[in-house]
């Protein structure tokens, strides 16, 4: 399975990093991160949420600066993902920046994908377009129908299902209050018109669930 989806990716994957100027990248290497985003423990952070950042970068791709930086944090964003740890955004965007230059690309290019990688950390605001653009990719999921919320939901909550229940909760509902007390959630004008709507009323309609006591 893992070998079908390398090959399924790779035209994709070769012409990105054409982007950097890289003709025959680490041939190992997309089988890694396939590897890593495959891993059993992630329920919502899976193959499947790589899969729909990439999907929506297709229909961007004209918009960013730099469109093979941003498509290469989206690999990396979640490369590493190990639960409760802090650190996971730092690790993944030091591994992209390792491979970048282990292909000879040039530090400026490297630099800004470690910092795009590291604004997934949703505790600062983008300070360009082409992080503008990776967020709302990233948060996509926020803006879909409310059964796809939903069923993300209960993806997160699977995964963190060894934290007691009512602490849980207390954490989630603080994530998402944040989420809601921006000004706004999605930076892009494109994303904004599509879901900001429908992202209020997702985050909305949880965080109400999650204020009543747990069944």
């Amino acid at each position: 399975m893992a070998q079908a989806d390398a090959a399924r990716h790779e035209p994709a994957w070769h012409r990105m990093w054409q982007g950097f100027g890289v003709a025959q990248p680490d041939p190992a290497l997309l089988r890694e991160l396939l590897a890593h985003w495959a891993q059993p423990h992630r329920k919502y952070h899976s193959t499947e949420h790589l899969q729909a950042c990439l999907r929506h970068f297709a229909r961007l791709q004209v918009m960013p600066q730099y469109p093979h930086e941003v498509e290469l944090a989206l690999w990396f964003h979640d490369a590493i993902y190990e639960i409760g740890r802090s650190d996971n955004e730092q690790r993944s965007a030091d591994w992209a920046c390792a491979a970048l230059r282990a292909a000879g690309v040039d530090g400026s290019a490297a630099d800004r994908v470690h910092a795009l990688v590291m604004v997934t950390r949703h505790d600062c605001a983008p300070a360009t377009g082409d992080q503008q653009v990776l967020l709302d990719i990233d948060l996509s999921i926020l803006g879909q129908p409310a059964h796809g919320f939903e069923r993300y939901e209960q993806q997160i909550a699977e995964e963190f299902a060894a934290v007691p229940l009512a602490q849980r909760r207390v954490r989630r509902r603080a994530i998402l209050l944040q989420f809601l007390d921006r000004p706004r959630i999605y930076h892009t004008a494109q994303f904004h018109a599509l879901w900001e709507t429908q992202a209020q009323a997702n985050l909305q309609a949880s965080v109400n669930r999650l204020a009543d006591p747990p069944p």
